[in-house]
């Protein structure tokens, strides 16, 4: 006979300092670190003056939203590969097979590298294997059902899911409201994008041409790390080409009805049609220093995984609050 599953363990406060709380998810040899993120309000979008924003960043507007838990990093190829090897137990359902390998980035001889040298894993000083870097690779399926199994494995005592897009700016910004969380500019020292470009007169730099390991970067005020570039991230809402109409408390805009606007951006193209397409944030190793600012936005059919996109999670209170 089964035996029953047992209890969800507790979050366990990792690390508290002034704005930051830390907890610990452990399950069945995963362990996830996740940030505390307060309740509060922000204006979301980029303001006139922003230097290369996008229409799609338009109106700026404000939203309030309640506290939630989020990755303190992208979820590493280790995190993936160890879920993606959950066998079943009583009560748990699987919605869809997940390669416990999908990354480009690995050190081995890769099928899944480009012709012209991205997707080859090239060691940092001191990188025996890739276990830190972001997994990659991923459709938003996949990180669907990469939340939904961690939901399950507590005992569904916590909501694992993707970011809606509010809650994804709102934490990258961490209380500021310039283009980037440590500024105005970026610069190759404080996040991992294609270097070779400049952003408001900030400096050219190094362009690394692959992921780095996570937290390799300064993080934010409230403790998040690669927040700007390293991977895409998906977020559970479907792409709008602007925020008219966009939910003011933080939730995912999800369509209701069926709609035809076909757009291209800089990931995306004009055969993706709204519904088949979902947000990504946070810019990549492989694109300009624009795509990595707090405000700007792109998007993926959801079917669609590729080498510069990942994903972190959030968790949301099943009870009164996110106390440990």
């Amino acid at each position: 006979m089964a035996s029953a599953s047992p209890p969800a363990p507790r979050l366990q406060v990792l690390r508290w300092q002034s704005r930051t709380q830390v907890f610990r998810e452990r399950l069945d040899g995963l362990e996830l670190a996740m940030v505390r993120i307060p309740a509060g309000a922000f204006l979301m979008g980029s303001p006139p003056e922003e230097p290369e924003r996008q229409e799609s960043e338009d109106p700026q507007h404000p939203v309030e939203l309640g506290e939630f838990l989020m990755g303190q990093t992208p979820i590493t190829q280790a995190q993936w590969r160890q879920v993606a090897g959950w066998s079943e137990r009583p009560g748990e359902s699987w919605g869809r097979e997940l390669d416990p390998e999908p990354s480009f980035f690995q050190p081995r001889s890769n099928p899944k590298a480009t012709s012209y040298g991205e997707g080859i894993f090239s060691p940092l000083e001191g990188e025996s294997n890739s276990d830190q870097r972001p997994v990659d690779n991923v459709s938003w399926l996949d990180a669907i059902e990469f939340c939904n199994r961690l939901s399950q494995r507590t005992g569904r005592h916590r909501h694992y899911t993707l970011p809606s897009e509010a809650q994804w700016e709102y934490a990258c910004r961490a209380g500021t409201i310039e283009p980037f969380h440590f500024g105005p500019t970026i610069t190759p020292a404080l996040a991992n994008y294609d270097g070779s470009y400049t952003y408001a007169n900030g400096p050219e730099g190094e362009c690394r041409k692959q992921t780095t390991p996570v937290g390799l970067f300064p993080a934010n005020a409230w403790g998040l790390q690669d927040m700007h570039g390293n991977v895409w991230e998906w977020c559970l809402d479907h792409w709008h080409d602007s925020y008219e109409g966009a939910p003011a408390d933080g939730s995912a805009w999800l369509n209701t009805t069926e709609p035809t606007k076909k757009t291209t951006t800089e990931k995306g193209n004009d055969s993706d049609t709204e519904e088949e397409s979902r947000l990504l944030r946070g810019g990549s190793w492989y694109y300009f220093p624009r795509s990595c600012r707090s405000a700007y936005r792109d998007r993926l059919q959801a079917v669609n995984a590729d080498d510069d996109v990942g994903f972190r999670v959030v968790c949301l209170p099943q009870g009164p609050s996110l106390n440990p």
